[in-house]
C-alpha cells in the first residue's frame, strides 16, 4: 500500500512554512532571523508545580492575569499554543473546506496561507499598496460572498509598518467577514493597537503573542481578544488542555517583570534606530524601511555585481555565523532581507560584517 494514497491531496501539494533555521540548522551563532528578543527573557525563576494534575481547560487563571494587565474582560480572552494555534482554530471555526475563502494582503506573515492550505481553504492574495498599506479598492474588487476571514498584520511582518487604523476599521464596517489583526509586534510601536476596538466591532479579532517583547518564544503562548461569542466558539473547538502548567507558570513569573520587559523594549527600539542609521550610510543599500517592530526590512541595490545582491549577502552572513531572513521572493520585496534587532554587541558585529561584504 502507498500511504500517500490515503493523504488529502491539498496536504500532498502543501508548501509548508519554513524558517531560516530550516536552511541553516542549529541554534549557534548570531540569530537575527526570527524576530526573537535577543536581550533576554522576563522569566527568571521556577518554584514547585503540581504537574500531576491537568491544567485548567477554561484558562481562568491565565485570562484573569491578562485582564489585570490589559483591562480587557476575561470573557473576551482566549489563549493558544502560540498565535499559530489560534490562527488554525479560527480558520476551522469559520471556513468550510473547499468552499470558503480567506483574504490576505501581501506581503505579510506566511503562516496565514499555510494554515489555510492545511485546512483546504482557498486564499485570495491581494497586494498592499506601495507604502505597504491596505488598498481598499483592490480588496473590494477581490472580495466574494464566500470570503469569511481577512488576515492583517500590524505592525506588518516583514515590512515593519503599522496599518492605517481608518482603513482597518472600514473593513470591519463594510464587509460581512471576520477581520483578524495580528499584533505580534505592537509592543515596539508607540501607538496603533486595535485591542480597545473589539468592544465596538463584533467581527474584529486581535492576536497577540508573548514571543517577542516578553522574550518568551520558547514557551509558545499567544492569545486573542474578541467578542465573547467568538471566544466561546474557540473554547468549543480547542484541545481540552491546550495550555500546559509550565507555560502558565512561566507567564505568571514573567508578568511580575513588567519593568524588565519595558527595559528590553526601550533598548530594542534604541538599537533599531541606531542600526537603521548605520545601514543607511552604506552605498550598497537602497532603502532601510521605517519600522514599528523589532526588525528592519533592508533593500539592497539592484547591482550588476551578483555578489552584492540580497541573497549573496545572506549567504555570506551565514558563512560568518550570522543568520538573517531572505524576503526577496515575496511580492514587492525584491532584493530584501529582514534583520531582527539583536543586542548591541550582535548589531555591531552585523554592521561590521555587512560593511565588509558590500
Amino acid at each position: 500500500m502507498e500511504i500517500k494514497d490515503l493523504v488529502r491531496k491539498n496536504i500532498l501539494n502543501l508548501k509548508p512554512y519554513t524558517s531560516a533555521r530550516d536552511i541553516y540548522e542549529g541554534d549557534k551563532g548570531i540569530l537575527l532571523d526570527a524576530n526573537e528578543n535577543s536581550w533576554g527573557s522576563t522569566f527568571t525563576s521556577i518554584d514547585n508545580l503540581h504537574l500531576n494534575r491537568y491544567p485548567d481547560p477554561h484558562q481562568k487563571d491565565l485570562r484573569q492575569l491578562i485582564e489585570n494587565v490589559l483591562s480587557i474582560p476575561h470573557e473576551n480572552l482566549f489563549f493558544g499554543v502560540g498565535s499559530d494555534e489560534i490562527i488554525d482554530l479560527l480558520i476551522r471555526v469559520f471556513c468550510n473546506p473547499g468552499k470558503d475563502k480567506v483574504l490576505i494582503p501581501e506581503p505579510t506573515y506566511g503562516m496565514y496561507k499555510v494554515a489555510c492550505d492545511i485546512n483546504d481553504v482557498e486564499t485570495i492574495e491581494v497586494l498592499l499598496d506601495d507604502n505597504f498599506q491596505i488598498d481598499l479598492n483592490v480588496i473590494r474588487a477581490s472580495y466574494t460572498e464566500n470570503t469569511k476571514i481577512f488576515f492583517l498584520c500590524s505592525p506588518n511582518n516583514p515590512t515593519g509598518n503599522l496599518l492605517m487604523k481608518q482603513d482597518v476599521l472600514q473593513l470591519c464596517k463594510e464587509f460581512n467577514s471576520i477581520i483578524i489583526i495580528d499584533e505580534a509586534y505592537i509592543d515596539f510601536a508607540i501607538e496603533g493597537s486595535f485591542i480597545d476596538e473589539i468592544k465596538n466591532y463584533p467581527n474584529l479579532i486581535v492576536l497577540r503573542t508573548f514571543s517577542k517583547a516578553w522574550g518568551l518564544a520558547g514557551i509558545r503562548l499567544g492569545y486573542c481578544a474578541a467578542n465573547e461569542e467568538i471566544i466561546n466558539l474557540l473554547f468549543k473547538v480547542k484541545a481540552p488542555y491546550n495550555i500546559n502548567s509550565l507555560t502558565r507558570y512561566a507567564l505568571e513569573i514573567s508578568l511580575r517583570n513588567l519593568e524588565l520587559k519595558e527595559k528590553y523594549i526601550k533598548g530594542i527600539i534604541k538599537e533599531r534606530e541606531r542600526l537603521k542609521n548605520l545601514l543607511e550610510s552604506l552605498p550598497g543599500i537602497a532603502n532601510v524601511f521605517n519600522s514599528d517592530a523589532n526588525f528592519l526590512l533592508v533593500k539592497f541595490n539592484d547591482s550588476t555585481d551578483r555578489n552584492k545582491k540580497a541573497k549573496a549577502v545572506l549567504t555570506k552572513l551565514a558563512e560568518r555565523g550570522i543568520i538573517v531572513r531572505d524576503r526577496s521572493t515575496q511580492p514587492k520585496l525584491k532584493n530584501c532581507l529582514r534583520i531582527s534587532i539583536g543586542n548591541e554587541e550582535e548589531n555591531d558585529l552585523l554592521w561590521d560584517t555587512i560593511k565588509k561584504i558590500i
